[in-house]
């Protein structure tokens, strides 16, 4: 991963569950040495469980191991129809890819194969590819799509580095985290593929950026040097930016999911919580310490209703093996 072409690159921590994003610096490589080091990021898993649309709690027990890799599993996303899922998988300590799991077979496959790493797949918007934060040989940190197969990469923004997460509005807006350099706040940007231009829309925000349902806004964490993080939202169409709610806990959970009936779902340990608009206060909704899980980081919900017909809502979740 890097910040710019001169001097310096910049090498930054990727999306790495319990650190914070960190930077140092290291001399600017000829073509002759070898790619930059990543960090070998931690032990974490991805489970699924099924997700309550009119129960209570919504979730909890003994969810399932879909990862079962003792290295780094990290950014699930669901497939359009709730058939299986895309995750960041890293199965031999040096190389980060995609990987599929399909529910009905319970069979994992491998879909990217390359001599860079690839991170937080989705699918893009006219299903006919996904796209990932690829860490380029030299460090680089863009957005690139591949077709569903995992063949034929290409870059989705040149100009626009280094990306960490992104979010698609349509088939060419996004909502971008881009990091920031020394000193310097990661910032939320809004991007156009058409143009491959972005401008800065908030700064000093978290990892998670979410599309909330029937409203078409992009739903983000605001974590201010000082007082009490914040979920807020932002409207493409007016470009207003407003606050929905206080986080779960004491500016430690940046992670959060939205429920199709609503609720904004965030993790504190082992535990699920859910605030609606009306209560305006965040309650315990789900309870994972059966399965001995350690800490819930990254949330993902499944789609529900007339796209995923017939299948169960559910929910997939990254957390420390169980103890």
């Amino acid at each position: 991963m890097s910040r710019g072409t001169g001097l310096f690159f910049t090498v930054l921590a990727l999306s790495v569950p319990g650190l914070v994003w960190t930077s140092g610096t290291l001399p600017a490589r000829s073509v002759e040495q070898s790619p930059v080091p990543q960090p070998t990021p931690p032990a974490t898993e991805v489970y699924v469980t099924t997700l309550g649309v009119d129960r209570m709690p919504m979730a909890g027990g003994m969810p399932t191991n879909i990862s079962k890799n003792e290295g780094y599993d990290n950014q699930p996303s669901f497939l359009p129809d709730g058939s299986g899922l895309l995750f960041t998988s890293n199965r031999d300590g040096k190389q980060t890819d995609i990987y599929r799991y399909d529910f009905a077979s319970s069979a994992l496959s491998q879909v990217t194969r390359t001599s860079e790493n690839e991170y937080s797949p989705l699918i893009t918007p006219d299903r006919k590819s996904f796209s990932v934060i690829r860490v380029e040989a030299d460090g680089t940190q863009r957005l690139w799509r591949f077709d569903l197969d995992g063949s034929n990469p290409r870059l989705v923004l040149e100009n626009v580095k280094p990306v960490g997460y992104h979010v698609w509005i349509d088939e060419t807006r996004l909502a971008l985290f881009v990091l920031g350099g020394p000193g310097q706040a990661n910032t939320l940007q809004l991007a156009d593929t058409k143009t491959g231009q972005a401008q800065v829309i908030e700064s000093a925000i978290g990892r998670s950026l979410l599309l909330r349902p029937a409203k078409g806004t992009v739903s983000f964490v605001s974590k201010p040097p000082s007082g009490h993080w914040v979920v807020k939202e932002f409207d493409p169409r007016t470009r207003a930016v407003q606050t929905i709610a206080e986080t779960a806990d004491d500016n430690r959970s940046e992670d959060f999911a939205w429920h199709p009936n609503g609720t904004l779902l965030m993790a504190s340990g082992t535990k699920l919580l859910g605030w609606l608009p009306a209560s305006a206060a965040w309650k315990e909704v789900g309870d994972f310490s059966p399965a001995g899980l350690g800490r819930i980081t990254r949330l993902a919900v499944g789609p529900f209703g007339p796209a995923a017909r017939g299948v169960p809502l559910r929910l997939a979740l990254v957390a420390d093996p169980p103890r």
